[in-house]
């Protein structure tokens, strides 16, 4: 056998060792790009995963030391009595209608705002962008009093005489927040656009410019359908901030108990205080309503991010929005 013979013979096999190491390699690295993320959806689901199971287990299941995720014996007692001492229907129509004006509104406003700090230069334009993001890091509770008294003592700078109008107990101190881009969490929406608009080639504007547009109509025709991603983001982050959202909402309307988040904070102490049949249960029941009631509060925003994953993620992955 010539030494050629016998060194091509071991290349082969090098070769052949080379390719089954890679290989070996391409299913260690899918395995444990899989335990990891299994790993990273089970911490994120496990709260969930918990009210669900908790949500639907029976009263005698909570003094059962072998119950720990699978509950013996499943009810939906919970889920009535949370509909009727929450009265969701209503509640989830008030919060429903509440949420969706103040996020359109704040689209528009900050759509609009971050339009202009996006794409016109004008003196002093750092300095706004720069007081927009100093509204990230104001907490809410240091302008409590003063958006207090504004909305109770509202004169319009002065144009209305003395004592003013008291807006307080209506949608009307949402939405003059919403409109001048000074509600909840604008600072980032702003930041989002205005981003997103710097991002967008000056060449669109010049050609709209060419054919005799005016500003409005660039804006409308040509810019705007083209920031859909970010508007996309915007309007889901302001949906779900809002319907969160209790701190606005005990400071602006007296009737608060009619929605969500005041509801199912009260419900399973009204019930254990005011029930004819509260005496049929025992005293920690009160957390197995509370895991009801909190999924039916989360209820709407699961079907929300189902019909609206698509666009969410290709609107993350466009804009380039981490974190």
């Amino acid at each position: 056998m010539s030494v050629a013979y016998k060194y091509r013979v071991r290349r082969i096999e090098n070769i052949k060792l080379a390719a089954f190491i890679t290989k070996c390699s391409g299913w260690i690295w899918t395995v444990v790009r899989a335990v990891l993320l299994i790993g990273l959806c089970f911490m994120i689901l496990y709260p969930l995963i918990v009210k669900f199971t908790s949500s639907i287990m029976h009263v005698d299941d909570m003094y059962d030391a072998s119950v720990r995720f699978v509950p013996r014996r499943t009810t939906l007692q919970q889920y009535r009595i949370a509909w009727e001492w929450m009265n969701y229907p209503r509640v989830l129509l008030n919060t429903t209608t509440l949420t969706l004006v103040v996020s359109l509104l704040q689209l528009a406003s900050c759509t609009i705002v971050g339009y202009g700090l996006g794409r016109f230069d004008f003196k002093g334009r750092n300095i706004v962008f720069g007081l927009v993001l100093l509204t990230l890091v104001v907490p809410p509770e240091m302008v409590m009093i003063p958006l207090f008294l504004n909305f109770r003592f509202f004169d319009l700078f002065g144009l209305i005489p003395e004592p003013g109008i008291n807006l307080l107990g209506s949608y009307w101190p949402f939405v003059l927040t919403s409109c001048t881009s000074m509600g909840l969490k604008n600072g980032l929406f702003i930041y989002i656009m205005t981003h997103f608009f710097r991002g967008m080639p000056h060449s669109l504007e010049e050609a709209a410019e060419i054919d005799g547009a005016s500003s409005f109509q660039t804006f409308y025709k040509i810019m705007l359908p083209g920031a859909k991603p970010a508007m996309i983001i915007v309007f889901l982050f302001s949906f779900v901030w809002q319907w969160n959202d209790r701190f606005y909402t005990d400071l602006f309307l007296r009737n608060s108990e009619s929605y969500l988040s005041y509801a199912l904070q009260t419900f399973a102490a009204r019930f254990s205080s005011n029930s004819p049949i509260r005496r049929q249960f025992p005293y920690h029941y009160g957390s197995l309503l509370n895991n009801a009631g909190m999924m039916m509060f989360m209820a709407p925003l699961l079907v929300l991010y189902l019909f609206m994953q698509r666009h969410f993620v290709e609107s993350i992955e466009r804009t380039g929005l981490v974190g």
